[in-house]
């Protein structure tokens, strides 16, 4: 009874979210803080370069003290923004799911575009539109290696996605992050980026920048998380102590671009035109790899259906929904703290990779709107998307990553 009725509301929830609905109704789905994240980051984007401008000795104070080369109040804010997300996934729902065979196909479909496709598409992008930019279009680089573990969950949620297989994603690539993205910043920067050899990234620089502000959160948030659970209740965990640190991270984010347009603010205003152009590769970016994903889930699931095979409910729209923002979104949090870490506040590295979310929230807000339209008006496989779900939560019911998933998982624990 308890599978059943965890499936039916995991189907009804799916049901419910994958409802055409215009763009006002879709943002007033987001929480309050997701809603206001993009007018906040330009209201501390502009106080950030009025206080560099106006201000010119606020760069000495905030050099004050230093940790691993970058400024004492960055490495906190960098640090505090990424460690709510961090805690918030569900690291114990993994074993549970990792040995299914959909599970397993989605896995290496899901490391195929992030780690193969997504960060040769944004170097071309980079080099289309940047071409005369190297230091700008480093930093874009940097933001296209970097794959997504926080906002994701955000985007799948309200286009109604299957937040289990979410979950094992996002895991998956903040573990690969930690041994991937060095690398990978070597390789795409000083080899396929063309970047000469004052803007040349070190291998070693990278790598521990990468160990201190994704490796120092991921660790606080699996014991932060293990810690509550065991001594506490996951009720607690989920209505009380869970949202009471989420709001942490976009105020991180928030100082974070206050201090780094403060360093960044005379700079900018005499920079204004390229500033602008680093828009360009991210909205295309965003958009080609979202699509595509989501158009390859489809095409695979109407040839499955079309050929009679079992496994085209696993092509389903929720999987749709999971590989395309997957695909289509990035880590901007870490992106910036690398570049800052590795080339300076000041870089035009580390202001390339603070437009990232800029653009990333209202395109894909957009993005999210168009998947929820296409969950509708398009066929997947030979029966309806909801119903799909519902047989996919009857075979692998395991929790999810978001606050609603975790405080409805409470209620059937007591049920």
């Amino acid at each position: 009874m308890e599978v059943e009725s965890q499936s039916r509301a995991q189907a009804e929830s799916v049901d419910s979210s994958a409802q055409y609905a215009p763009p006002a109704a879709l943002v007033k789905k987001l929480s309050l803080t997701d809603r206001l994240l993009t007018p906040a980051i330009l209201i501390a984007m502009i106080v950030g370069v009025i206080i560099g401008e106006f201000a010119p000795g606020v760069q000495p104070a905030f050099d004050t003290a230093r940790f691993a080369s970058v400024s004492a109040p960055i490495a906190i804010g960098l640090i505090v923004m990424m460690w709510p997300i961090l805690t918030k996934v569900q690291y114990e729902a993994i074993p549970r799911m990792l040995f299914t065979r959909s599970m397993l196909v989605h896995i290496l479909l899901s490391l195929f575009l992030n780690w193969i496709v997504a960060p040769l598409v944004m170097l071309a992008f980079a080099w289309a539109t940047l071409p005369d930019l190297p230091t700008y279009r480093t930093g874009v680089i940097m933001v296209g290696l970097a794959r997504c573990i926080a906002m994701v969950m955000v985007w799948n949620q309200l286009a109604g996605g299957d937040g289990n297989y979410c979950a094992v994603l996002v895991v998956i690539n903040s573990v690969l992050q930690i041994a991937l993205y060095s690398p990978y910043a070597v390789w795409f920067v000083n080899v396929m980026g063309g970047a000469g050899a004052d803007i040349h990234v070190s291998y070693g620089n990278v790598a521990i920048s990468v160990l201190i502000y994704l490796g120092i959160p991921l660790g606080a948030g699996l014991l932060t998380r293990l810690f509550f659970l065991f001594f506490t209740s996951r009720e607690f965990f989920a209505t009380r102590f869970l949202p009471l640190i989420s709001p942490l991270g976009p105020l991180g984010l928030l100082y974070t671009i206050i201090v780094l347009f403060a360093y960044q603010g005379h700079h900018i205003l005499h920079n204004i035109g390229p500033t602008f152009r680093v828009i360009v590769p991210l909205v295309l970016y965003f958009s080609v790899m979202w699509a595509g994903a989501f158009a390859l889930v489809w095409y695979l699931g109407r040839r499955a259906a079309a050929r009679g095979r079992a496994e085209a409910g696993t092509w389903s729209y929720e999987m749709a929904v999971v590989q395309s923002f997957t695909a289509g979104s990035n880590n901007f949090e870490l992106a910036i703290a690398v570049t800052i870490a590795v080339y300076g506040v000041g870089s035009d590295q580390a202001l390339a990779a603070t437009i990232g979310p800029l653009v990333e929230v209202p395109v894909l807000l957009a993005l999210t709107w168009l998947a929820l339209y296409l969950g509708k008006v398009l066929q997947w496989g030979t029966v309806q998307h909801s119903e799909m779900s519902l047989n996919e939560a009857s075979r692998e019911v395991a929790p999810t990553t978001t606050d609603a998933k975790e405080k409805e998982q409470v209620d059937l624990e007591q049920a």
